[in-house]
C-alpha cells in the first residue's frame, strides 16, 4: 500500500536524505520518496508498518505523523500546512527584527559616525562608549541577542540533533556557526571584565573591537528572513493544489424518500439523485438523468468552453452549473471522484522525485561533512598561518554559513510542483517527477489512431447521388434502410439523417445478410443497401459509381453503395473522421524534432490513407492489441526514447511499456491507469504541450541547480580566505547569511516563473466546433426560438482581445458568442432577450469599441 506522512523537522536537502535513508532501513518497506517543498513523505510498503516507519524517522532526528492526521489538524485550525508555516516564519521574523535593529545601531553607531557623520546621542555615549563602559556595552549586546536566540531555538534544537546522530544537515551549520559567535561572545564579556578590574585596558580594548554578538544575530535574522520568503513561496508552489481542494462544495442537494434534503458532501452515496441549480457547483460524479443546461468544466480540464450536458451524459465533481436545473445519479463519491483523483495525482507527482533530484539529494548526503571539515581545517590553517583567533573564527563561522545547502534541496522539488500544477491548470496531469524528466528527451512519439488521430466513430463523410435522384432522396431512403441494422456505419448514416431533420419510411420485409448488407421494402419499393459484392449479387450494375467508391476507399473511406428496384441511386461514404486538431498536432511534434508514428490495428489501405493526408512519417498497421507492447519495444530496442499516446484498453500495454504513457483522458479507466500523463481533454494538441512543459520545467531545473551550485562553489572558497592573501578578500558572517539567504530565495522565484508558462499552439478549431454544438444542443432541447446577430468590433489586435471579447459577451445569461479575430466580428446566438444595447455594453467594458449590430437571419 501507499501512504503519505507529514514529516517536521526537515530544513535542507540533507535531511529528506537522512530521512529516506532511515526509512528504507525499514523491513517491507519498498519505495520511499521525501518532498522537502511539502514536508511530506510517501511510503510504498507491505504489511502493518506504519508505526515502524515513524519511529525510523523519529530516530533520524525528525517528527512524521499520518497525512491524513495532519489534514485533520490543519481543519481544526483552519490553515493549511503552508500558512501555517510562513505564520510561524513571520512572527520569528518580526520577533528577530525588532531586537536586531536596536542591536546592530548599538554595536555599529560609532561606524555610523565616522562613515557618515551621523550624531550619536549623549546617553549612548555616556553609558556606551569608553573602555571604562565595555562590560555595559557587551552586556547590553548579549540582552538584546537572547529574544532573537529564543525564537530561532529551533535551528539549535534541530541542528544539534542531527549533528548528534551523525547525519548533520543546514540547520547544523548555523547552529555550530552561531554558536561559535555567541560562545566567543560570552567569553569576551568575562574577559573585559577581568581586565577592567585588573586595569589591562589594551586587552579590554582588544576584546571590545571583536564581539560577535551583532554578527549571531544577523545570521539568524536574515536566515529567518530567507525562511519566511521561502514559505511565502512555496505556498505559491502549491496554489493549484490549494485551489483545486477549496472547489469542492461542502453540501449537496439530494432526493430522498420524495424530498429533497440538503446534506454534507462526505454522506452522499452511489446511487443518490442529486440535485443541482442554477449556478452550484457539482458536488460528485454522476450521469445527468433528468434536465438540460451547459457546465463550465475549465477548473478541471482545463477547457475554457462549457460542455452541453443533457440525460445520459457524465458529469464531473467541482465543475460550475450554467442558466439550467438537472438532476443526476451520483456515481463516484468520497475519493473515488474525478476531483479527488486529480489532487491525489497532483500530491503524489509533488512529493515523487526526478532523477536529477536524486543526484542533488547524494550530493547533499555528503555536502554538508565536507563543509564543517572545510571549515574546521580554514580555521586552523589561518591560526597556524598566524593570524588572530578571531580573525580565523570569523573564516570557520563564514564558511558554514553561506554554505547551508537549502538552495540545493529545493532547486529540483519546487519546479516539479510549479510544473505540475501549471499542467494541472491546462487539464494535463502529470503523476510523477519522473514522467515530467523523461518526457522532455522524447524523440519518438507513437500515436494509437482511433480514438487518439480520429475521433473514434464513424462519420458521413461523402452523400453521392446518382443522376435524377436528390440528396435529400438518397439519404431518406438510407436512412429507412439502416434503422434497423446492427452495422457499424449505420449509426454515422442515422446520426447525419437526423441532423438534416431527415425522417426515415416505414419499412416492411427487412432482410440482412452478414457481411454484405440489407433489403427491405421502402414505401412499397424494393430498395438495398451494402457493398460492391452485395450490388453484383443482386444483378445491380454500379456503373461509373465503381470507380468513385475505388477512390473513396483509396481515402480511408467505405462506399455503400444504395439500390431502389434494381437501379443504383447513390453511394453513401463514411469514415473515422481526423479530429480538426491532429493535423497541427502532427506538425508542431515534427518542428520539435519528434518523430511520429500511427500504430493501428486498422487494414494497410486506410492507414495509408490517414498517414498520407496528415503527413505522418511512418504508419504500422494490421498490429494486434497483443502486439502494440511489441512494436513500442522494437523503437526503443533502436535507442530512440519513446512516448505511447491511446485511450483504449488495447492501449494499456503499451502505454504501460514505453517510456512515456500519455492517455488521452476520455479514454478508458485502465489506459489512464496505465499511463505517466493524462491528458483530460480529448485533444492531440495537449500532448504537444505537455512535451513542451516538460522541457520548460527541466531547463528551469538545471538553472535552479547551476546557481544552487554557483553560490557554493564562488561563496565557499572566499569564505574560507582563499582570495585573502592576493586580494585580501574576506566575507563578514553577516554577508555570508544574507548571500545563503538570496540564494534559496532566488532558486524559489526562478521555479515561479513556470505559473506563466504559455504553449504558444494556436486555438483549436475544435472548440469552435464544440461550441457551435453546445449552442444547437441547449437551443433544441429547452424549444427556445434562437436569434443570431453579428456584432462588428474594432481594436481586436490578438487572441488575448478575441479571448476578452468572448469571455465578456458568454458571461451574458442567454448569450453564446464565437469571435472571428479576422473579419473583426463577434457572432452571438441569443436564447433570451437581450438588448443591442447590452451586447454593446459588454463590449465596451472588455475594452473594445462595438461598431454596430445586426440581426442573422
Amino acid at each position: 500500500m501507499k501512504q503519505k506522512f507529514r514529516v517536521t523537522g526537515m530544513s535542507c536537502s540533507a535531511c529528506s536524505a537522512a530521512v529516506e535513508r532511515s526509512v528504507k532501513k525499514v523491513d517491507g518497506v519498498k519505495s520511499v520518496n521525501v518532498s522537502l517543498l511539502t514536508n511530506s513523505m510517501l511510503v510504498e510498503y507491505e504489511g502493518d508498518k506504519q508505526q515502524a516507519i515513524i519511529r525510523a524517522v523519529e530516530e533520524a532526528g525528525y517528527g512524521a505523523f499520518p497525512s491524513d492526521e495532519e489534514n485533520r489538524r490543519s481543519e481544526s485550525k483552519g490553515e493549511d500546512t503552508f500558512s501555517a508555516q510562513q505564520k510561524a516564519a513571520k512572527t520569528r521574523l518580526i520577533v528577530s527584527f525588532a531586537f536586531w535593529i536596536p542591536l546592530m545601531y548599538l554595536a555599529m553607531h560609532h561606524m555610523l559616525y565616522m562613515w557618515f557623520g551621523l550624531p550619536v546621542p549623549p546617553f549612548m555615549t555616556a553609558a556606551f562608549h569608553g573602555t571604562e563602559n565595555g562590560v555595559v556595552f557587551a552586556l547590553t549586546q548579549f540582552l538584546l541577542l537572547l529574544p532573537i536566540l529564543y525564537v530561532n531555538r529551533g535551528y539549535y534544537r534541530t541542528g544539534f540533533r542531527a549533528l548528534a546522530k551523525r547525519a548533520p544537515n543546514m540547520d547544523s551549520l548555523i547552529a555550530v556557526g552561531s554558536s561559535a559567535a555567541v560562545a566567543y561572545g560570552i567569553y569576551a564579556i568575562y574577559r573585559i571584565g577581568w581586565a577592567i578590574g585588573h586595569g589591562n585596558f589594551a586587552v579590554a580594548e582588544q576584546s571590545l573591537s571583536n564581539l560577535y554578538f551583532e554578527s549571531a544575530g544577523t545570521i539568524l535574522t536574515l536566515i529567518t528572513l530567507g525562511k519566511y520568503l521561502e514559505a511565502r513561496s512555496k505556498g505559491k508552489t502549491s496554489e493549484a493544489i490549494t485551489k483545486l481542494v477549496q472547489l469542492a462544495p461542502k453540501t449537496a442537494t439530494v432526493e430522498r424518500d420524495g424530498e429533497e434534503t440538503e446534506i454534507p458532501v462526505e454522506q452522499v452515496k452511489v446511487g443518490d439523485i442529486v440535485v443541482v441549480r442554477p449556478g452550484q457547483r457539482i458536488p460528485v460524479d454522476g450521469v445527468v438523468t433528468e434536465g438540460i443546461s451547459s457546465v463550465d468544466q475549465s477548473t478541471v480540464t482545463g477547457e475554457s468552453i462549457p460542455a452541453a450536458k443533457k440525460p445520459g451524459d457524465q458529469v464531473i465533481a467541482a465543475t460550475v452549473n450554467g442558466t439550467g436545473f438537472f438532476k443526476f445519479r451520483a456515481e463516484k463519491v468520497g475519493e473515488d471522484t474525478t476531483l479527488a483523483q486529480i489532487i491525489r495525482l497532483m500530491e503524489e507527482a509533488g512529493s515523487s522525485k526526478a532523477p536529477i533530484a536524486k543526484l542533488a539529494d547524494r550530493v547533499s548526503g555528503v555536502f554538508v561533512p565536507v563543509v564543517i571539515a572545510i571549515a574546521i581545517v580554514a580555521t586552523v590553517g589561518w591560526l597556524l598561518a598566524g593570524q588572530s583567533f578571531e580573525f580565523a573564527l570569523s573564516i570557520g563561522i563564514s564558511v558554514l554559513v553561506i554554505s547551508c545547502p537549502c538552495a540545493l534541496g529545493l532547486a529540483t522539488p519546487v519546479a516539479i510542483m510549479v510544473g505540475t500544477g501549471r499542467g494541472a491548470a491546462d487539464g494535463i496531469l502529470i503523476k510523477s517527477g519522473e514522467a515530467l524528466e523523461a518526457a522532455q528527451s522524447i524523440k519518438t512519439v507513437v500515436l494509437d489512431k482511433t480514438g487518439t488521430i480520429t475521433e473514434g466513430k464513424p462519420r458521413v463523410t461523402d452523400l453521392l447521388p446518382a443522376d435524377g435522384v436528390t440528396e435529400t432522396e438518397l439519404l431518406q431512403i438510407a436512412a429507412s434502410l439502416e434503422k434497423s441494422s446492427e452495422h457499424p456505419l449505420a449509426e454515422a448514416i442515422m446520426t447525419y439523417a437526423s441532423e438534416k431533420k431527415i425522417d426515415a419510411l416505414p419499412v416492411e420485409d427487412f432482410k440482412a445478410e452478414a457481411g454484405r448488407g440489407v433489403s427491405a421494402l421502402v414505401d412499397g419499393k424494393r430498395c438495398a443497401a451494402g457493398n460492391l459484392a452485395f450490388m453484383n449479387e443482386l444483378g445491380i450494375h454500379p456503373g461509373n459509381a465503381e470507380k468513385r467508391a475505388m477512390k473513396l476507399a483509396e481515402e480511408g473511406k467505405t462506399p455503400l453503395f444504395f439500390a431502389r428496384e434494381q437501379t443504383l441511386i447513390g453511394l453513401i461514404a463514411a469514415a473515422d473522421v481526423v479530429k480538426p486538431t491532429s493535423r497541427q498536432a502532427i506538425r508542431e511534434f515534427e518542428i520539435m524534432g519528434i518523430e511520429v508514428v500511427m500504430l493501428t490495428g486498422d487494414n494497410r489501405q486506410t492507414a495509408e490513407a490517414i498517414r498520407k493526408n496528415l503527413g505522418i512519417g511512418r504508419a504500422i498497421a494490421e498490429v494486434l492489441p497483443q502486439d502494440k507492447a511489441g512494436e513500442i519495444r522494437r523503437i526503443q530496442e533502436s535507442g530512440r526514447r519513446t512516448a505511447m499516446i491511446g485511450d483504449g484498453i488495447n492501449d494499456a500495454p503499451a502505454l504501460a511499456g514505453a517510456d512515456v504513457g500519455i492517455a488521452i483522458g476520455a479514454g478508458t479507466d485502465i489506459a489512464i491507469e496505465s499511463a505517466d500523463i493524462v491528458l483530460m481533454k480529448n485533444d492531440l494538441l495537449d500532448a504537444v504541450e505537455a512535451i513542451r512543459l516538460s522541457r520548460a520545467t527541466m531547463r528551469n531545473i538545471k538553472e535552479n541547480l547551476f546557481w544552487a551550485f554557483f553560490y557554493n562553489v564562488i561563496g565557499i572558497p572566499i569564505a574560507a580566505g582563499l582570495f585573502y592573501p592576493a586580494f585580501h578578500w574576506t566575507l563578514s558572517p553577516m554577508i555570508a547569511a544574507a548571500a545563503m539567504s538570496f540564494s534559496s530565495v532566488f532558486v524559489v522565484t526562478n521555479a515561479l516563473r513556470l505559473r506563466f508558462f504559455r504553449s504558444g499552439r494556436a486555438p483549436s478549431v475544435q472548440n469552435e466546433e464544440r461550441r457551435e454544438a453546445n449552442i444547437q444542443t441547449i437551443t433544441d432541447e429547452k424549444g427556445y426560438k434562437e436569434m443570431k446577430k453579428i456584432i462588428t468590433i474594432n481594436g481586436m489586435m490578438c487572441e488575448h482581445c478575441k479571448m476578452h471579447v468572448e469571455k465578456a459577451l458568454n458571461a451574458l445569461d442567454g448569450v453564446s458568442a464565437v469571435v472571428d479575430l479576422e473579419g473583426k466580428k463577434a457572432e452571438v446566438v441569443l436564447t433570451a432577450d437581450v438588448s443591442d444595447e447590452t451586447l454593446k455594453k459588454a463590449v465596451r467594458d472588455a475594452g473594445y469599441e462595438p461598431v454596430s449590430v445586426e440581426t442573422k437571419e
